[in-house]
C-alpha cells in the first residue's frame, strides 16, 4: 500500500491509532473549542473522511473553528495541524472568527454581477463599513461572498442568515437590513 493512501486511510477512521487518546484528553479539556471538537471526533469516529464533517459540527456549535480545536481534531485523525488548517482555509464556508449576529452573503456569480451586483456590493461595503470577510464595527453584521444563490433569473440577490432575497437594490438592501435589525 503506497504511503499517501495509508495516511488517507487512518485520516478517514476518527480515533485510529491514538485518535481516542487525543479524544480522550480533548473531551477532558475545559476549553469550548477543544470540547467542541471533542463532541464532533466522537460523533464522526469510523466515518470515512470524517474531517469536512468534523469541521462543519464545530463551526455548527461555535459559529467558527478557533485555532484551540484544530490540535485535537489533527490528533484525532492522525493529521498534522497544517493539513487541517490547509482545509479550514481552503473552504471559504469555514471561518475562523466568530460571526457576527447576522450573515449577509452577497451573490458575486456573472448573472448578479450584470445585473448590479457589483452596486449592491459596494453598497453593502458602504452601509456596513466593512469589506467581505469581516463583521461590522458594532457586531451586527458579518459580509461575505458567495458564488450563485440559483436566482440569477431574479439578480442581483443575496442571502440574510440563510434566508435569499432577490431583486435587490441599494434600497431594498437598506430595508431588508433595518427589518433584521429590528427583530433583534
Amino acid at each position: 500500500m503506497r504511503e499517501g493512501q495509508a495516511r488517507a486511510d487512518l485520516a478517514s477512521n476518527a480515533g485510529a491509532r491514538g485518535g481516542e487518546l487525543a479524544r480522550q484528553a480533548a473531551a477532558q479539556s475545559g476549553h469550548p473549542a477543544v470540547a467542541a471538537a471533542a463532541r464532533a471526533i466522537e460523533a464522526h469516529q469510523g466515518v470515512p473522511g470524517a474531517l469536512l464533517p468534523i469541521l462543519h459540527a464545530v463551526q455548527h456549535e461555535l459559529g467558527c473553528i478557533p485555532a484551540e480545536a484544530v490540535q485535537p481534531i489533527a490528533e484525532a485523525l492522525n493529521l498534522s495541524r497544517a493539513e487541517v488548517h490547509g482545509v479550514i482555509t481552503f473552504y471559504p464556508h469555514f471561518r475562523q472568527t466568530p460571526p457576527g449576529r447576522h450573515v449577509v452573503e452577497v451573490c458575486r456569480a456573472e448573472s448578479c454581477q450584470a445585473m448590479g451586483g457589483e452596486q449592491i456590493a459596494a453598497h453593502a461595503r458602504k452601509k456596513l463599513g466593512c469589506d467581505f470577510h469581516a463583521t461590522s464595527a458594532d457586531g451586527a453584521f458579518s459580509l461575505e461572498p458567495v458564488y450563485c444563490l440559483g436566482l440569477c433569473a431574479q439578480s442581483p440577490a443575496m442571502l440574510v442568515d440563510g434566508v435569499p432575497y432577490a431583486r435587490l437594490t441599494p434600497k431594498r438592501f437598506d430595508t431588508i437590513l433595518g427589518y433584521v435589525k429590528e427583530a433583534e
